[in-house]
Formats: structure tokens, sequence, C-alpha cells
């Protein structure tokens, strides 16, 4: 027996910090999400790192996270390697971040999606994460595709 989902690829460090749960908000410049809410997505781990820093600004900056656990948490995301499906996650809700929002409420929307600059966008909230026992090894796609998880390899383990 197996679990099919839909699957949606991240790059890093992004994938990591949506499945240990740091990075609880995703956007997109689209609804992409939307169908999926109340719905269970895999998080495939793309092969590319993410362009830019403001992941790691947030983190030191409005966290206060320290160098150290900044590191230790882009390791943790690695513990898999790359394009494979490692994880999965809970879809909530999708709505569009107006260009008119400001102050502290799109600093707190900023923090959990760990970047800068949300106006425009479709923010989703991502709930639940939890690594599978071990990696599924595929190939990612464009957008959201089906990927099927065989039942030993559903088996999450949780942190």
């Amino acid at each position: 027996m197996s679990l099919q989902l839909w699957c949606l690829s991240f790059r890093q460090p992004y994938a990591g910090l949506v499945l240990n749960g740091v990075k609880t908000l995703e956007s997109r410049w689209r609804p992409l999400l939307t169908p999926l809410q109340n719905q269970t997505l895999a998080i495939h781990i793309a092969w590319q790192d993410w362009e830019g820093e403001d992941w790691k600004s947030v983190l030191s900056g409005p966290l206060g996270m320290s160098s150290t656990q900044i590191q230790a948490l882009q390791d943790s995301g690695e513990r898999f390697g790359r394009g494979v499906v490692a994880g999965l996650v809970d879809v909530g809700e999708t709505w569009l971040c107006t260009a008119s929002l400001q102050g502290e409420e799109l600093h707190r929307l900023e923090q959990a999606a760990l970047l800068i600059g949300l106006q425009d966008k479709h923010l989703t909230h991502l709930t639940n994460p939890r690594w599978l026992t071990q990696p599924l090894r595929t190939r990612g796609g464009r957008d959201l595709w089906t990927v099927e998880i065989p039942s030993e390899d559903h088996q999450v383990l949780l942190e």
C-alpha cells in the first residue's frame, strides 16, 4: 500500500526550515496552494539553493538566532540531501497579502515566511511539519505534481 500526495519542490534552506517548523508561511506570486487547503503536502528538496539571504536576516534579526543556531538549522535541513521528498506538512488557508499592509502585522508575516516584501503575494499557512523516516528519491517538478510514497517510507519522524 502507498500514499499518493500532492508534492511541491522547495529550495534550500526553505525546505528544511518548513520541515523544522521555523517557516510557517509560504509565499507565492499566485494562489498555487489554495486547492490543497486542509490537505497534506509532500515537501521535495530541490537541488538548487534559494538566491538571497532574507531568511538569514529574519532569523538573526527579529527572531534573535545566533549564527550557530542558524547553521544548526541549515545542517538539520540537509539530513537527507537534495532531490528527495523529505517530509510532509499540512496546508492551511491561502490569502493575498495586500500592497497596503504595513507595520507590525507585515513584520509578523515576514517572520513567519522568513522573507521580506510579501505585499501582493499569496500567503499560505503551513502546519504540522514532519520528516519522513527515510527520504524518497525522485525528480522534482514545476508547480504541483503527485508523488507516491510507499507505506514503509511514509512513517514520519516526529521531533
